[in-house]
């Protein structure tokens, strides 16, 4: 399993080692000790799964506030997303950056978030099925969310169409107005 950290300090990509014969192909897809080798140590508690019928379809930008805030270890399992990664840390270096990248059941990347950064994805094809493992439960009460579109964070979403979305995610607030917690703590 090798990790690459991006741009933003925290945020990996993981690659798992693919095995394949004549049946189809086999890979580990989490690994405690192998993350732990990396100094990465997540206790994961809950498995996520999404299904996006329509491309365009645009889930984010989503966290959850402490003290529940959550890291991600998110796959595209059919279709082909475009993941990305905000800081929200106050004091960060990075804050207000993003990172995106493409991840699909063709390529079996993974992208690991951790707290202190929104998510969002935008589907780039149909019928698209997104999994994602969290280290915190979902907690309402600490949902948080910014505008996908904000101008001063610039996200270079790779479709130019008009994104299909929640009725929550198109009422999201600008970074400058959202309710954030973090601190970045280096």
């Amino acid at each position: 399993m090798k990790l690459t950290e991006t741009v933003l300090p925290g945020v990996y990509i993981v690659e798992a080692a693919v095995f394949g014969d004549h049946r189809g192909w086999f890979m580990e897809t989490f690994s405690d000790a192998k993350f732990r080798e990396q100094g990465i140590d997540i206790a994961f508690v809950q498995d996520n799964q999404s299904y996006s019928a329509v491309q365009g379809t645009l889930r984010g930008l989503h966290y959850q506030l402490n003290p529940k805030a959550q890291t991600k270890l998110v796959r595209c399992t059919r279709g082909v997303i475009f993941d990305v990664a905000v800081d929200v840390r106050a004091g960060s270096p990075t804050y207000g950056k993003w990172f995106g990248i493409e991840l699909s059941a063709e390529n079996k990347k993974q992208l690991l978030i951790p707290k202190g950064f929104a998510h969002g994805f935008m589907t780039l094809t149909e019928d698209v099925e997104v999994q994602y493992k969290c280290d915190e439960p979902y907690a309402p009460e600490c949902d948080g969310g910014i505008l996908w579109n904000d101008p001063a964070i610039g996200i270079e979403w790779p479709l130019h169409v008009t994104p299909v979305l929640s009725g929550k995610d198109e009422m999201a607030p600008l970074l400058k107005d959202a309710v954030l917690n973090f601190t970045y703590n280096h």
